[in-house]
């Protein structure tokens, strides 16, 4: 049996020892699975301790950073991305499953991004592993951030990326959301208007609580397609797992095994 928890800085709402524990039941792997809340002044004195108690560790808000110097290795997409939400503790070994979930998640909704515009907005930790994801799927991508230095930052690091100074109303493709405007103490909130969702065709929201963002909410009511972040909160858990337990991750499964956690999430 693997012991394995989320750390962040307040996940006492987190879903994922429900879902990491929902895919070892159904691919038979046996897990006990912990939320690990660590105020910010507590990490640096708790995260050794933790990291030798635990055979795995999802990692969020706000550690995604800060722990990789804790760490031997950085291996796969948290090597491109600078960024780690999987460590294997036995090794010390950081990976990073966010852009694959975000990608599967894509992938699995029909949308089809090569050759098209797409706004994201937000440069933080979701944002960079997204906007990498994107390239790499042919998007012409442009990135806004509120701290125009970090848009500009991400824009130097991933060649093709274009940083851009205000959001206007034109024609995209698709608009994601990385930002946390919407969740928390923003409910209600939108980081832009029916002015600029017009003018797309899908809309993305990073957000899963509430399943139905203000940015949702808006990008519905004028008849676009939406997607909020629960799949790819799923695939990224999925992916982590089979880094966890050495498996092959195999899409199709991983596409069953969320439709039927989500099909059970509702009754």
């Amino acid at each position: 049996m693997l012991k394995l928890a989320v750390i962040g800085k307040d996940v006492s709402a987190s879903t994922s020892p429900a879902i990491h524990s929902f895919i070892a039941a159904k691919m038979g792997n046996a897990i006990e699975y912990s939320a690990l809340s660590v105020p910010e002044e507590e990490f640096d004195g708790r995260i050794g301790g933790i990291l030798s108690e635990y055979d795995g560790l999802n990692v969020t808000i706000p550690y995604k950073l800060a722990i990789m110097p804790r760490l031997r290795k950085i291996v796969g997409d948290a090597a491109v991305f600078g960024a780690v939400n999987t460590v294997r503790c036995g090794e010390l070994i950081g990976d990073n499953t966010d852009g694959a979930g975000f990608s599967l998640m894509l992938e699995n909704s029909g949308v089809d991004v090569g050759g098209k515009k797409v706004l994201l907005l937000g440069a933080g930790g979701a944002g960079r592993s997204v906007a990498k994801k994107l390239l790499d799927a042919g998007a012409e991508v442009e990135v806004y951030d509120k701290r125009a230095e970090n848009a500009r930052a991400l824009a130097r690091e991933f060649a093709g990326i274009k940083a851009v100074a205000e959001v206007l109303a034109e024609r995209r493709y698709m608009i994601v959301n990385a930002t946390g405007v919407g969740m928390h103490r923003s409910v209600g909130q939108s980081p832009v208007g029916k002015d600029v969702l017009r003018g797309c065709s899908v809309a993305v929201d990073l957000i899963y609580t509430p399943k139905v963002s203000r940015f949702l909410e808006i990008a519905a009511s004028l008849g676009k397609k939406t997607l909020n972040g629960s799949g790819m909160l799923f695939y990224q858990a999925y992916f982590a797992e089979c880094v966890f337990f050495g498996l092959t991750p195999d899409k199709r499964q991983a596409k069953e095994l969320f439709e039927e956690y989500i099909k059970e999430d509702r009754q």
